[in-house]
């Protein structure tokens, strides 16, 4: 049973994992905690587009999520700033537009034969070596801006008007965060895929949240839960041939309904 992880690939699918897990543990939880959901997935889904323009011109189809990304985080963070009465209309609006423009461009690419059901559902079994330093290189970085404005993040997510008179710039804790979900979405998509990645976003730091008193711990929590479940999944899909994007957010969910079960009747 254990033979399996002398192959290539399998270890690679683990890595990236474990990596995405860490990532997903720290951003999800900022997310959750500050209900950024519905932004997460509307860059998610608007990501798209980057996708589409990429394999039209050629480009590796990551990179242009990820400019494409950055560039939906810097208009959502913006509205959203300005206009937070309109937030859910201009984020329906921007997740149409994005999804819209990589359909339209993968129709005009010549040629096209590419199976983007990797991108939409995820196929962590295919992940490469270059998606591999990609991610570490992403979990490095958040990880280091995470420990050290760490203070700022809390008093931002948990009362930015107070933490704005001590002389927080919340405006630019807020640009980094929405830009950083951006970049995690990216560095997810080879996990789970663009459909599935709000819910490993999500459902981890869901759970820590019950479980921990602190949001240091919650993002620790939400990371090992988000781990165990990219494992089994992977596992899962493997023995049983199966997607394995789909196989990690279906065992993330029978987590997530269990846990919500039995943790409202022990609260209760």
């Amino acid at each position: 049973m254990l033979e399996v992880l002398n192959l290539n690939f399998m270890q690679n699918a683990l890595m990236a994992g474990i990596l995405v897990s860490i990532i997903c543990g720290l951003i999800g939880s900022l997310i959750v905690i500050n209900r950024m959901t519905f932004i997460a997935g509307g860059i998610a889904h608007g990501a798209y587009g980057g996708i589409g323009i990429a394999f039209f011109f050629s480009l590796e189809p990551l990179l242009g999520a990820g400019a494409f990304s950055l560039l939906l985080a810097l208009i959502i963070a913006t509205i959203t700033l300005n206009d937070k009465a309109r937030i859910d209309s201009v984020i329906g609006a921007i997740w149409a537009f994005g999804m819209a423009i990589g359909i339209i461009f993968i129709d005009l690419t010549p040629g096209y034969s590419s199976d983007l059901m990797s991108y939409l559902f995820g196929s962590i079994l295919a992940v490469s070596d270059t998606d591999i330093y990609f991610m570490s290189v992403i979990c490095v970085v958040f990880t280091a801006v995470i420990v050290l404005f760490y203070r700022q993040f809390v008093a931002v997510s948990f009362d930015s008007e107070f933490a704005s008179l001590r002389g927080v710039n919340t405006k630019l804790f807020y640009y980094i965060l929405v830009c950083m979900t951006a970049l995690c979405v990216v560095a997810t998509i080879r996990v789970v895929g663009l459909i599935l990645v709000i819910a490993l976003l999500t459902i981890p730091p869901y759970i820590a949240q019950g479980l921990a008193s602190r949001l240091g711990s919650m993002m620790l929590i939400s990371a090992l839960f988000s781990a165990v479940f990219c494992v089994v999944g992977l596992f899962l899909s493997f023995w049983l041939n199966l997607t394995s994007g789909a196989s990690i957010i279906l065992v993330a969910s029978v987590c997530f309904f269990v846990f919500s079960i039995f943790f409202r009747r022990f609260r209760g």
